[in-house]
């Protein structure tokens, strides 16, 4: 019997906690509401991608960059529309 791959689990966990953040996203561009989202946790959050990104491309994996790279751009979108919702509500 041939033993697992590791990478298997890199692309594994890659799929499975980038995709958690596609439920929120499609709420939040359904409602065009976001006032759920705290505001602190997603610049926090998006300032960790970015260092996971850094990390990922220095040590040269692809698990690691590709995940990060398109939880980055998904928590950018939520971002972008919490702040757009958010002026939106006040003009």
């Amino acid at each position: 019997m041939e033993p697992i791959n590791i990478e298997f689990f890199g692309y594994f966990a890659a799929v499975l906690t980038t995709a958690a953040f596609l439920p929120q996203l499609v709420k939040t561009l359904k409602t065009k509401k976001a006032e759920d989202v705290s505001l602190v946790t997603l610049i926090m959050f998006i300032c960790g991608v970015s260092s996971w990104i850094i990390y990922g491309y220095k040590i040269s994996s692809a698990p690691i960059l590709l995940a990060n790279i398109i939880t980055f751009i998904l928590n950018l979108f939520i971002l972008i529309s919490k702040v757009y919702y958010s002026n939106n509500i006040r003009s």
